[in-house]
């Protein structure tokens, strides 16, 4: 079984997070890179300085209403989102609730036939069952590629979170938790048909999020 892994990165500068791209390619299959910690005038440059390897990139421009880092408007952080999928991303990661209050966005990202990775996530807790597959199937209708991540108090939230493989369909589906109780579920969620999971080069990006020398230790990976 072949798992694959996706590097999370949130650098402050251009050419850091060139360098650090580089560094994450040769050891995972994908990278994410977290727009959200560059200053907006930065991230045209970055675009231009990584555009050879967007096609292996998650691209996230996350609010601080949505737990990122993002300091500018919504109708900026919009535009922004417009011109990363001008340079074709393997996906764009856009918010749910994003998606939901914006259609023209929604009808633009169409047009440029841009993978939208549809992303909702609680950091406060776990939904019951019902409401996770209500979101599941909502945001389905959006885009096949689906992330859904909570906020796990419990190894009970954590199963809850993965028992959305069950009903995943033909969906490109990575529903994980987050928090020490969530940890095992980052591994785990690739035994269940994650396209692939997030991990860091050293110091966790997310709560509970593993390095790739510790998914690799575990899963016996490969690159």
């Amino acid at each position: 079984m072949k798992f694959k892994t996706c590097v999370s990165i949130a650098e402050r500068t251009p050419n850091k997070v060139n360098q650090v791209l580089k560094i994450a390619l040769k050891k995972s299959d994908y990278a994410e890179i977290r727009f959200d910690f560059l200053k907006i005038e930065q991230i045209p440059t970055t675009l231009n300085l990584i555009k050879k390897n967007l096609n292996k990139t998650v691209c996230t421009l996350r609010p601080k209403n949505e737990g990122g880092q993002f300091e500018g408007s919504e109708k900026e952080r919009i535009r922004i989102l417009k011109l990363i999928a001008e340079y074709n991303p393997f996906l764009l990661d856009v918010e749910f609730n994003t998606l939901q209050k914006n259609s023209e966005l929604t009808k633009y990202l169409k047009t440029t036939k841009t993978k939208i990775l549809v992303s909702w996530h609680d950091f406060k807790k776990t939904p019951n069952s019902t409401e996770l597959k209500k979101k599941l199937t909502s945001m389905g209708k959006f885009s096949q590629n689906i992330k859904i991540v909570s906020t796990a108090k419990s190894t009970d939230d954590s199963t809850r979170m993965l028992e959305l493989y069950s009903k995943k369909g033909k969906r490109n589906l990575i529903a994980l938790s987050m928090g020490d109780n969530g940890r095992i579920s980052r591994i785990l969620c690739l035994y269940l048909g994650s396209p692939f999971t997030y991990v860091s080069l050293g110091k966790p990006v997310a709560p509970g999020q593993f390095s790739i020398d510790e998914v690799r230790k575990i899963t016996n990976l490969k690159k």
